[in-house]
């Protein structure tokens, strides 16, 4: 294979639960992840020189940075340390989902971009050791080497599937100059210390929401303490009800904001109203459909997790 075109689906998290701050300096999360149809693309290509070249268009601050600072470029990278494979190969890479905004493009990126490789090398690599590679990158990635719904603990990175639910139409609304650093937002928060206890009343809640067919119960943990540093994001997530939303929630740590909506046509009503923001119509992803859009129907090399 000389060529492998391979997208890259954004995540909403349907709930985001800040148990508390652990010995280690990170947070205890639980959360349940869902894909959605808004992507990234990919193109990755066999050269005859050595190394891995990386174009990126779609978004100005990543093109002009240096390529071993993108998730896609260490992806790669440490695939091919991992299989001690030196072939020269050349990405490109079109962003549409917005930086910075809790959507998971990034790591989404180098989820595809590690599938994507494996496809085109042939090469294999147990599921296992695929996970803790992408785990390496980021806490999110090894969620999108699986796709669909699933529950995130730990920092996110420990994944469990879960049934997928109803279809959902969903509206992103990204607001333009309103950039929330994920530090920042864990700082603001001021989460207590982690104590065991011998019952925790929101763990045994949290779970049954997670295996609920109907609906997660959405909730937010980062909202109270993001919004009270940016109220326009309250004001979006205000708006987007009033608009007809019967769910809106911030977006990871922000500061996309999404609401779910009756039908697609009355999400790109809604979208209208928000003339200064970046909008994004788009619906959940079921995992099987995910899998096959991203791992393609032989899925050679990639062992499916």
């Amino acid at each position: 294979m000389q060529e492998v075109r391979i997208p890259a689906f954004a995540k909403i998290n349907l709930r985001l639960e800040i148990l508390g701050k652990r010995p280690d300096g990170y947070h205890e999360l639980r959360t349940i992840f869902q894909t959605v149809s808004l992507r990234d693309d990919l193109k990755l290509r066999r050269s005859r020189g050595s190394g891995i070249s990386l174009s990126v268009q779609g978004n100005e601050a990543l093109s002009g940075e240096p390529v071993e600072k993108n998730l896609v470029y260490r992806a790669v990278r440490a695939l091919q340390e991992e299989l001690k494979d030196s072939s020269g190969i050349e990405i490109e890479l079109r962003k549409r989902i917005p930086a910075g905004r809790g959507l998971g493009g990034g790591s989404s990126d180098a989820a595809a971009a590690m599938i994507g490789y494996l496809r085109l090398t042939g090469k294999k690599l147990a599921a296992e050791r695929l996970m803790e590679t992408g785990a390496s990158l980021g806490a999110d990635v090894p969620f999108f080497l699986q796709g669909g719904r699933a529950v995130g603990i730990g920092r996110g990175d420990e994944i469990y599937p879960l049934p997928d639910i109803e279809k959902k139409n969903i509206l992103i609304v990204s607001p333009a100059e309103i950039h929330v650093p994920t530090p920042d937002a864990y700082r603001w928060l001021n989460a207590p210390e982690l104590t065991k206890t011998a019952e925790n009343p929101k763990l045994w809640k949290f779970c049954a929401l997670s295996w609920s067919l109907l609906g997660t119960g959405f909730l937010n943990d980062f909202e109270g303490a993001v919004f009270e540093h940016y109220p326009r994001l309250s004001e979006i997530k205000r708006d987007l009800l009033q608009k007809g939303a019967t769910e809106a929630l911030l977006a990871g740590s922000g500061s996309a904001v999404i609401g779910v909506f009756p039908s697609p046509a009355k999400a790109r009503r809604a979208a209208v109203g928000f003339t200064h923001d970046e909008t994004f119509v788009c619906e959940t992803l079921p995992r099987a459909k995910y899998v096959r859009l991203t791992y393609g129907r032989a899925g050679k090399g990639a062992h499916r997790v």
